[in-house]
Formats: structure tokens, C-alpha cells, sequence
């Protein structure tokens, strides 16, 4: 039996964060609204209703092109797309087709570097909403601006598309181009699934799959549907081009219909919008617009900052995240910064839902928190207390440390009268450490924590013990 490789070809729907839809007034903003509000004669296709383009929606996409390393074209025409769904209220979709805005980028995905052929503009359907044995629909959505990036075919498995979708997150996040947020919608895939034997230089038949709407559905539906083929030509059989969609449930792709061509979409220049001409000045400016991206970041940070590449790459992932840990790295030493950042920030985060805009501790009391920590004022004990205060109250680590009674005790006749109770009290595991088992004066250092509250100093105890030990 001949082995197969995958071949994958990602087209990655984005809706951008505009005020308003991409040919009319009506607000962007779809979640969470109630059905049918945000609509007009323009975005419901209403008899001689007339569209305007979106000016804003033509930056972010520049923008995002111009990161993903594209030229932008300085003539793009919109087109119509026709096809007949009940979400669709015109009955076609104004998208770019034979001229985008945007083409022949890439971005770098772990060490290699996947071909953009596009990235153009497009608006969004409506939604369906299926209620028993009807359905509703809600055209709330229908007009947003939608972005779409479409790759080549030098993906090779689930998880380089993984790493890949992951890259283009990133980005538009960076660019404030949209939320990224696939559960709700606001990025959406399809996969283009071929499989050929290795070596082979012609593409095997391949097949769409949609309804990926988590990163998480992108792996699984890439490597059932890539098993699904090889074991289809291992029978003897052939793939059949068509489209798929993904059964998160069962975890298995179902055939939805016969894959569409660009013939059967009937694309012509749409005739009520002129074709978008931009000039370099314009090109220019668009591009001093952007900030730091991911990739340049991580580079600067293992730079600065000596991180690990995990480390960095948590960091980097939210722009809020990374502009936190840079302010407090500014004040403490950049990897305790990073320590408390990815697990005891991020912890709470994740416990209480917060996001970064909202926490109450400051980059500045952090970077004061390790100070008191480094210098010996407090325990590392002492210190998560401090931080749980903070995250409640916000403040000054100090002060709390203060009016807590947190300071660590470090004073040697203090501990030593500690020390001594602690001895006295666990001569079996005296005996053991004098018998050669030193796994026993953590036991020992354990109780003298607890006999001052957990505020003795954990080092100079265990000096301590070992003094009186060999006494």
C-alpha cells in the first residue's frame, strides 16, 4: 500500500469590526440582538436600494493584507456571486472575485512560510434559526463586512492548519480587524481536503468541508476526513469532489452536496459599485497604521527578555497580555514577571471570567509584589495572599503587606525558639534525617511554617534546623 500525504488549502471568513455594515448605515454589531433590528432597505434588498461602500472595512483589509505580507492592488472591482439560500436576501452576494485587494502573501507558521493568494471583501449572509420543524431568519448579519484569506496548498496536516488558523487569529486580533471569536462567529473556516500518494507531484480530488467554527473541530475534521479518503482509495475506490460539513457530535464529515464551480456562481462586475482605486500615498498611510505584530514581538521579546519560546508564545498571543507583562517587566525581573503572569494571572482569569482591561492589579503592584518577594519582606506564601487582595481590591502591595501583618520573620531568635519546639517535638524525624533521610527536614520545615502563621523565612529556617541538628 502506497503511504499518503495530506494536502490542505485553508479559506478563513473574518467579520470586521466596523460600526457599520459594508454597503449601508445599519450597525456591524449582530450578537446577542434581537432578531431583524439592525436591517435597512439596502442590507434586506429592498427594490432600488442602492449600495455605498464601507471605507473602514477597505483599511482593515488592506491592513490585514499588508501583514500577511500581500500587495495591495490599487484598482479591485466587486462582483456578484450568485446563488439562491434563504439567508440571502438578494439573492447573490456583492464579493471580490477576479481583481481582490489583496494578493500573493504569506505567513510564517512554525519555522515554515504558507502562501496567501487573497485576501478580499465580501459581505456576510443572514442566519438561520431553526425552531422545531421551521426555520427563521434573522438579517442582522446580512451586510456585515466579511473578510476572506484564502491560502495555497502547502499545508500538509491538522496541525499545521491548526498553527496556521492560529497566525491568522493573531493578527486580525493585533489589528483591532476583529474579535477572532469562532464560537460566536466572528471567524469561520473551510478546509480543502485532498489526498496523493507520497512523491506524487498532481493533487488528488478534493473536498470542502465546512462548519469548522472551533479550533478544535479544525483538527478533528481534517484528520477524520484525511483517514476517510485514504481509506476510501485503499478500497479501491475514488473521492468524489464535493463538499462536506463537519458533525461535531459524532465526529465524522457529512456530505452536504456536489462541490459548486465558479461558473455555477455566474459572477459579473456588480454594476451599482465603481471598482475601488487606491493609490500608493494611500498604501502608505494604511501601512503606518500597523502595530507591532505577533511574530516581530516574539522576536523582540526572546531578545529583551531571555524567555522561553513557550513562554513567549502565551505572551504574545493577546496584545493586552503582552503590553501588561512589558510594563510590569519594566519595573522587576522580566522572567518572575512572566511566572506570575502565565499562572497566577492567568488562573484567575480563567476563574472568574475577567478579561485584561478589567483586572484591578496593576502592572506596577505586580513588579512591587516580586520586589518584596526578592528582598525577603515576604514569602512566596505571603505573596500569593497579597495578589489575591490585589485582584479584589487593587492597592499597594506594601500597604497590604502592612496592614496584614505579612511580613516575613526573619529574625534568628525568633525562628530559632521555633526551630527548637519543632525538634523537640518530632524526634522521629530527627532520627531519620541524623540516619540519612533528608526528604524529612522538608516535614520539619513544614512545621515551623505552621507554627508562625507561614510567615518565617523558609531558607533561613531550614538553616536553622540543620544548625541545631548538627549541635
Amino acid at each position: 500500500m502506497p503511504q499518503y500525504e495530506t494536502v490542505i488549502g485553508m479559506e478563513v471568513h473574518v467579520e470586521l469590526q466596523t460600526a457599520s455594515k459594508m454597503f449601508c448605515r445599519c450597525p456591524a454589531h449582530h450578537f446577542q440582538v434581537e432578531a431583524n433590528r439592525h436591517i435597512c432597505p439596502v442590507c434586506t434588498a429592498q427594490p432600488g436600494a442602492l449600495p455605498v461602500i464601507n471605507g473602514r472595512a477597505v483599511e482593515l483589509t488592506a491592513m490585514t493584507g499588508i501583514a500577511l505580507n500581500c500587495a495591495v492592488q490599487h484598482r479591485s472591482v466587486f462582483a456578484r456571486k450568485n446563488y439562491t439560500y434563504p439567508d440571502l436576501p438578494k439573492g447573490y452576494q456583492i464579493s471580490q472575485y477576479e481583481l481582490p485587494l489583496c494578493t500573493a502573501g504569506w505567513v510564517e507558521v512554525e519555522g515554515k512560510d504558507i502562501g496567501i493568494e487573497r485576501v478580499h471583501l465580501e459581505e456576510d449572509t443572514g442566519k438561520l434559526v431553526h425552531q422545531g420543524a421551521s426555520s427563521l431568519v434573522d438579517y442582522n448579519r446580512a451586510g456585515v463586512p466579511l473578510m476572506e484569506i484564502v491560502s495555497d496548498s502547502s499545508l500538509r496536516s491538522a496541525e499545521e492548519a491548526y498553527a496556521y488558523l492560529w497566525a491568522i487569529r493573531q493578527v486580525v486580533r493585533y489589528l483591532g480587524a476583529s474579535s477572532g471569536d469562532m464560537e460566536k462567529g466572528a471567524m469561520r473556516c473551510e478546509a480543502n481536503i485532498s489526498v496523493r500518494p507520497v512523491g506524487a507531484t498532481t493533487y488528488g480530488t478534493k473536498v470542502e468541508v465546512k462548519n469548522l467554527n472551533s479550533f478544535r473541530a479544525v483538527r478533528n475534521a481534517i484528520d477524520y476526513e484525511t483517514g476517510r479518503q485514504v481509506k476510501l482509495l485503499e478500497e479501491g475506490g475514488q473521492v468524489r469532489q464535493v463538499t462536506m460539513g463537519w458533525d461535531e457530535e459524532a465526529g465524522v464529515t457529512r456530505e452536504q452536496r456536489s462541490k459548486e464551480t465558479s461558473e455555477d456562481y455566474r459572477y459579473f462586475p456588480e454594476p451599482d459599485l465603481l471598482p475601488v482605486v487606491v493609490d500608493q500615498t494611500w498604501t502608505d498611510r494604511v501601512q503606518g497604521m500597523l502595530p507591532e505584530l505577533p511574530q516581530a514581538k516574539a522576536a523582540r521579546f526572546a531578545a529583551r527578555y531571555g524567555l522561553s519560546a513557550q513562554d513567549i508564545g502565551v505572551l504574545v498571543d493577546d496584545q493586552e497580555v503582552a503590553a501588561y507583562f512589558e510594563a510590569a517587566a519594566a519595573q522587576a525581573d522580566p522572567k518572575l514577571v512572566s511566572n506570575w503572569v502565565t499562572v497566577e494571572l492567568f488562573r484567575r482569569l480563567k476563574e472568574d471570567g475577567v478579561q485584561m482591561g478589567a483586572i484591578k492589579v496593576q502592572p506596577q503592584a505586580l513588579a512591587e509584589l516580586i520586589g518584596l518577594v526578592k528582598s525577603g519582606a515576604i514569602n512566596q506564601p505571603a505573596a500569593k495572599e497579597v495578589f489575591g487582595v490585589l485582584w479584589v481590591e487593587g492597592g499597594s502591595p506594601a500597604q497590604i503587606v502592612a496592614a496584614r501583618g505579612l511580613g516575613q520573620i526573619s529574625d534568628t531568635g525568633a525562628l530559632g525558639q521555633a526551630v527548637s519546639e519543632a525538634l523537640a517535638a518530632s524526634p522521629d524525624a530527627v532520627e531519620k534525617i541524623r540516619a540519612g533521610n533528608d526528604k524529612a527536614i522538608k516535614f520539619l520545615i513544614g512545621q515551623v511554617m505552621k507554627a508562625t502563621r507561614g510567615k518565617a523565612n523558609p531558607a533561613l529556617v531550614e538553616e536553622l534546623l540543620r544548625r541545631q541538628l548538627v549541635g
